[in-house]
């Protein structure tokens, strides 16, 4: 295995024309939500699912494919419209409390004054995100550049999503710097040919993002800490 250190993450981000932001768990707090809402569903259908267990399957996969594996398990019928309450229970319990990351406004503010792009790749659809977005201010901030499983043919961990973003948005995908904190999205970065930055800041243990091969953080402010480049 390659022991060669990780650049630091203001140097990752030096070396970027774009920034691809994960949004569940990297921009907004919805990672500790949809597993207990997963759980909860999973079990009512009747396949016993733990929030962990919803963690450990399902982090960073499309929607599609967390239906397929509910509808293989369950003992009880599970049709389309398990999506449906999926996303309505999850969006009632973030309406509640939308809260962003620590430090999303103030590496957004920075990446605006250095005019370095940024956009959304998220495995969720584009209602989901946009409510999550709109919910916590930040939809302004990345309208026209949102990007969801829905747009392509295989979400993540396939290089689809990622490839899209970067073609839309004129950037090579050598240029661009992808932060993801599921191993699945990891995974799509690295076959799409993108520096890849584990973030740590939610429920990810470090270990799922070994992978990443520009390291990992765990508060999004370390990428603007020039000191360390």
């Amino acid at each position: 295995m390659d022991s060669a250190p990780h650049p630091s993450p203001a140097r990752a981000l030096a070396g970027a024309r774009l920034v691809v932001f994960d949004c569940d768990g990297v921009l907004v707090d919805t990672e500790r939500i949809g597993p207990e809402v997963v759980a909860t569903m999973a079990t009512e259908a009747g396949w016993p699912l733990t929030p962990a267990d919803v963690l450990e399957k399902f982090l960073g996969t499309p929607e599609p494919y967390l239906l397929a594996q509910v509808r293989a398990h369950a003992t009880g019928p599970v049709d389309d419209g398990w999506l449906v309450e999926y996303r309505a229970r999850v969006a009632a319990a973030f309406e509640a409390a939308p809260h962003t990351m620590p430090g999303v406004g103030d590496v957004l503010d920075a990446l605006d004054a250095r005019g370095l792009p940024y956009c959304v790749a998220s495995s969720g659809s584009h209602p989901r995100i946009r409510h999550s977005l709109t919910a916590t201010g930040l939809w302004g901030r990345f309208a026209g550049r949102v990007f969801s499983a829905d747009d392509v043919r295989e979400g993540k961990p396939a290089p689809d999503l990622f490839r899209h973003a970067a073609t839309a948005c004129g950037v090579p995908a050598a240029e661009c710097l992808v932060i993801e904190d599921s191993p699945a999205g990891v995974c799509a970065a690295r076959a799409a040919g993108m520096p890849v930055l584990g973030y740590t800041g939610g429920p990810t243990p470090a270990d799922w993002l070994a992978d990443a091969d520009a390291g990992t953080v765990t508060d999004l402010r370390e990428l603007l800490r020039t000191d360390r480049v």
